[in-house]
């Protein structure tokens, strides 16, 4: 059977031959070579070169255009930009330089993609929080980012608040959408730029001018480490822009594998509209799903918090053509027992990653939805996007997560990181490319043994085939992926070892059809000491975000397996306590 019955021939060129073609002198997708800390990096011709400059051609390519909808706002790219300018000119006022860092910590709002742009257009760095933290959590990154200004939304604020006394740093503080009493010191957004309402009527001014370049420090974007706290990866402007052609490279290099008509250079695209499922603080929601949305003037739907149902309302109401984000978000609408009652004809496309989908997801899409199901692969430290897989390529190798595009390169390294091992065997996956970050926010040591050369070394085992399509295999970092969120097990061991009745703990992943994996903890208390499931769950509820709380504790009466070398023996703990194979 012919992947699409209406392309029997495919592919009709090789993948060399489509990236040749697209990637030539003139096209969409041309490439060029420039000097990056020293190395010949090859980048995107036609990406701009801020976020400045980004902003001003989209508003002026689709300033009547609807971009952002949320519950009954609605709002313009005209009536954005207004209220980017006007907020890049306060914090101007504000004091803020060239390098402050401003650090963002609300749930998808029509004001995310403002403050974001109105930071980076001045040659600031955003700081995006992760929304799920605790008090303590968000405490650590202000204080870790050196944070100038804070700007939260009601419910973060209310979480930081208590902790506001152990960071002098922070100058001001902006709220949006409070939700009871704030403070006397504290700036509400709305007495600044208005209301989303009222964006439309801000004065038609262009961003201040700036500083600001391809190499510029964009953002801080903050990762799970595998050791201690979250390490805050930091984003160039050229990092991150470069998502804008590489999330699109896959569809493009699908067209032509099937012998479809590729858009001439300037044409100007059809609007999609995206309903974004995922928050704007992950590098996916922010840097891989906004920034192309943009670049092809479309609509970005945002909801207050995941519900199916609603969604499937969203995708009738507003003729939703792409969602995703995680596999998670496909699964919950496939299996839903009333998605019979909404008409979702007018997907296109659902596309996802930060977590492995099983080929049965990928036929699912392609024969339930009549979409064209695609992935990509990538981590917070690669601003998004490195690999693109899409259509008939997808369906071919479903195990795959694509090839690398061609501003990226990837290799597989022996575990000691002496050799390259050859195509077909599985190491470590480094990649090298203009989406890789410069490193981490003061942590030299980190540094040190995560980037070699401009290289990262990512921890995730794979193979490359002789295409040179990658296939994640493992990870070799302690790492639990629970719907798309990261969690390393260390840190959720060292909040159980705190508990004064734990002396032995190990945390797992338990693997789940929707989520992808689960976390569980096997835990060995002092002698004499008791706790209950429940106790020790609220303790990492209390420390943690709820997401790395365990499902499950299971409770051994002797210390744990280990293996000569004194670490637990991981790999046998789902099917020694929970009764599955991990």
């Amino acid at each position: 059977m012919a992947l699409n019955p209406e392309h029997p021939d495919w592919p009709l060129v090789s993948l060399a031959e489509a990236n040749a073609i697209l990637t030539a002198e003139g096209s969409t997708f041309e490439t060029e070579t420039v000097e990056i800390n020293g190395r010949p990096t090859t980048v995107w011709k036609n990406i701009p070169p801020s976020f400045a400059d980004f902003a001003r051609a989209a508003r002026m390519a689709f300033a009547a255009r609807e971009f952002v909808v949320f519950e009954d706002e609605r709002v313009t790219y005209d009536a954005w930009f207004r209220a980017v300018s006007a907020l890049a000119r306060k914090f101007q006022e504000m004091g803020v330089q060239k390098g402050d860092r401003i650090a963002l910590a609300t749930r998808n709002l029509p004001e995310w993609p403002v403050v974001y742009f109105a930071t980076l257009s001045i040659g600031a760095i955003a700081v995006p929080l992760n929304g799920w933290w605790t008090g303590g959590e968000l405490e650590y990154g202000l204080a870790d980012s050196g944070a100038k200004i804070l700007v939260a939304d009601g419910e973060r604020y209310d979480r930081i608040a208590p902790h506001l006394a152990n960071l002098p740093g922070i100058e001001m503080i902006i709220v949006t959408r409070p939700g009871g009493e704030i403070g006397k010191d504290v700036t509400l957004l709305s007495d600044l730029i208005g209301t989303s309402a009222d964006w439309a009527n801000l004065p038609d001014e262009d961003i201040p001018a700036a500083d600001i370049g391809p190499e510029t420090d964009a953002s801080i974007l903050y990762t799970s480490g595998t050791t201690g706290k979250p390490k805050g990866a930091i984003a160039t402007h050229r990092n991150s822009l470069t998502n804008l052609l590489s999330s699109g490279y896959a569809v493009a290099r699908g067209a032509l594998r099937r012998g479809d008509p590729v858009a001439p250079p300037g044409t100007i695209p059809d609007p999609m509209c995206l309903l974004l499922v995922i928050p704007l603080f992950h590098v996916t929601g922010c840097t891989a799903m906004m920034g192309p949305l943009i670049a092809g003037g479309s609509k970005m739907v945002l909801m207050h918090k995941w519900d199916t149902v609603r969604a499937m309302e969203l995708i009738e109401r507003e003729k939703v053509t792409l969602t995703g984000g995680v596999p998670t978000i496909a699964w919950q609408i496939l299996e839903h027992p009333d998605r019979d009652k909404y008409d979702l004809s007018s997907l296109d496309s659902i596309t996802y990653g930060g977590a492995p989908a099983s080929p049965d997801l990928v036929r699912k899409i392609k024969g339930d939805f009549k979409a064209s199901p695609a992935m990509g692969w990538g981590m917070t430290e690669t601003s998004g996007t490195v690999t693109g897989h899409s259509a008939e390529d997808y369906l071919n190798r479903p195990d795959s997560c694509g090839p690398p595009v061609p501003v990226a390169k990837l290799k597989i390294m022996s575990e000691d990181g002496s050799r390259e091992l050859p195509t077909g065997e599985i190491g470590e996956l480094w990649a090298f490319g203009a989406q890789v970050v410069r490193g981490y926010w003061n942590k030299p040591e980190a540094n040190a043994e995560t980037f070699v050369d401009g290289w990262i070394r990512t921890g995730d085992l794979a193979k490359l085939d002789e295409e040179g399509f990658c296939y994640i295999c493992d990870r070799a970092k302690d790492m639990i992926i629970r719907g798309g969120e990261n969690i390393y097990s260390s840190e959720v061991e060292n909040v159980l070892y705190d508990h004064p009745s734990v002396t032995d703990a190990a945390l797992v992943g338990l693997p789940h059809k929707q989520l992808g994996e689960e976390p569980a903890a096997v835990v060995h208390c002092t002698k004499g000491q008791e706790v209950s499931e429940a106790e020790l769950q609220a303790w990492v509820a209390e420390r943690l975000a709820r997401f790395k709380v365990p499902v499950k504790i299971a409770f051994v009466e002797e210390t744990l397996p280990r293996n000569a070398n004194g670490k637990i023996m991981k790999k046998d703990l789902p099917r020694l306590y929970f009764g599955v194979e991990g």
